[in-house]
């Protein structure tokens, strides 16, 4: 059994927010979520959160994932520290398990790290392991101290010697325990030290004394190990974790005319040779097939897109759309459109909970909500589905062949059928049977030389 201990409780003064630092986001997904996926990536079974500040908030944000969690007390009369966090965590610690120890506000530790870590912690039949690193300022981190290949200590910055400040070994915060010992050290640690807290890197010392082993896992990617304090790490992480992703997808054939200014968020997939201009966003579970042409100015929302589709300055929302279409420039696709191939969605188009059938087009100025429209349709500029009476939604049926005019206002429940054709500047209130035309406007009155009066 693996457990991770989240310690998740800090307060994220430094980050002036309402918020708990855990749930803000980082290129599109919660801090603390991040860490949960590399559990679970990580070969972790149990995940145990330890919270403080702002619980409630958290568990609301994470009531769809699966972990145990504990509080963490606090006052003044209480104490602090990374060993008083994983102390509330001791009913849950087996003593035949391996518990990693993990910080929440560290959101890029990768879930193969940490199976890696496991596999060295288990393999060289360590009591205890640490994550470490080698940095060129190691200012303010605790130092990592060797001999013979095995850790004997963690000297802080404020107690290392002159000599131990030239280690460029340091703590990740990331440690590796035997869930007995762990345990047995959790009730031998104390808070005799100037800060009256309680330090993991306490019970690593204890490790040490018992003659126990420690090793230390070294990983050469810094990145994963750098935390959120204030917003400013958070935008030094957004930029390597959007830098990641970026360079996922040119590896895999996907051209980014200018990765700088593309933001890509984790889950989304892309085919090869889909070409990605600036300023496009592609967002939560979007997944786009090959051949396309995406931007600028797009953001598509957890979409399905085909292929060869060609999309310009347009929003995209929770929609799918299949094969050799053209959206845009600034088309609005609102959530549940489902839009077939060869199909033309044009400038200032929006489209709400409607499907679209092959080689139908709207290319001008319409609004599109709550509809079925068939194949071979064409919708004119100015057409508005009038779908909504002030109490319900209604739907407006357009089969295939048919023909709006410009202009033309269909006021739902309605059904236009087959090879209909609609006049433009209609209104339409009753069903158009196929192949009819129907006109629904005032016959044009003109008056005689009165147009020269227009200003008297």
């Amino acid at each position: 059994m693996n457990i991770g201990i989240i310690l998740a409780a800090g307060e994220g003064t430094r980050m002036k927010s309402k918020t708990p630092k855990v749930l803000h986001k980082l290129v599109g997904k919660k801090i603390i979520q991040y860490v949960l996926d590399a559990c679970d990536r990580g070969n972790i079974n149990k995940k145990v959160l330890i919270l403080g500040h702002g619980k409630e908030m958290i568990l609301e944000n994470l009531k769809k994932e699966k972990f145990d969690w504990k509080e963490q007390p606090v006052g003044k009369e209480k104490p602090y520290g990374t060993g008083y966090a994983v102390m509330q965590a001791v009913d849950f610690i087996e003593d035949n398990s391996t518990v990693v120890i993990l910080n929440g506000d560290v959101p890029l530790i990768e879930g193969d790290t940490l199976k890696k870590f496991i596999e060295f912690h288990k393999k060289n039949k360590n009591t205890a392991s640490v994550l470490t690193a080698d940095i060129d300022n190691p200012f303010g981190y605790g130092r990592i101290i060797r001999e013979n290949n095995q850790i004997k200590g963690i000297v802080e910055e404020k107690d290392a010697s002159k000599e131990e400040k030239t280690i460029q070994e340091i703590n990740s915060g990331i440690y590796c325990f035997n869930g007995k010992e762990l345990k047995d050290i959790l009730g031998e640690l104390d808070n005799d030290n100037s800060q009256n807290e309680y330090y993991i890197t306490d019970g690593i010392k204890k490790v040490v004394e018992k003659g126990q082993k420690v090793g230390g896992y070294k990983i050469s990617d810094i990145v994963q190990i750098k935390g959120v304090n204030n917003r400013i790490q958070l935008s030094e992480l957004v930029k390597e974790e959007k830098l990641r992703i970026n360079k996922k997808h040119m590896l895999n054939g996907v051209t980014l005319i200018d990765p700088n200014n593309t933001y890509i968020e984790k889950d989304v997939k892309i085919g090869i040779d889909t070409v990605i201009y600036p300023n496009t966003f592609l967002e939560g579970k979007t997944v786009i097939g090959e051949d396309n042409i995406i931007g600028p100015g797009t953001r598509i929302q957890s979409s399905k897109i085909g292929r060869n589709n060609e999309i310009e300055n347009s929003k995209i929302i929770k929609s799918t759309l299949k094969d050799y279409n053209k959206i845009g420039p600034y088309a609005y696709i609102r959530p549940k459109c489902k839009i077939g191939s060869y199909v033309k969605i044009g400038d200032f188009v929006e489209i709400k909970n409607t499907s679209i059938g092959d080689n139908s087009k709207a290319s001008h100025l319409a609004y599109l909500g709550d509809g079925e429209i068939g194949e071979n349709v064409n919708v004119g500029c100015g057409v508005i589905f009038v779908n909504y009476d002030g109490k319900k939604k209604s739907k407006t049926i357009i089969k295939d062949g048919a023909f709006v005019g410009s202009n033309s206002n269909l006021v739902a429940p309605i059904t236009i059928n087959e090879g209909a054709y609609i006049a433009c500047g209609s209104t339409i209130t009753e069903e158009v049977e196929e192949n009819a035309l129907a006109i629904g406007r005032a016959r044009q009155v003109t008056k005689i030389n009165k147009g020269k009066d227009r200003y008297k």
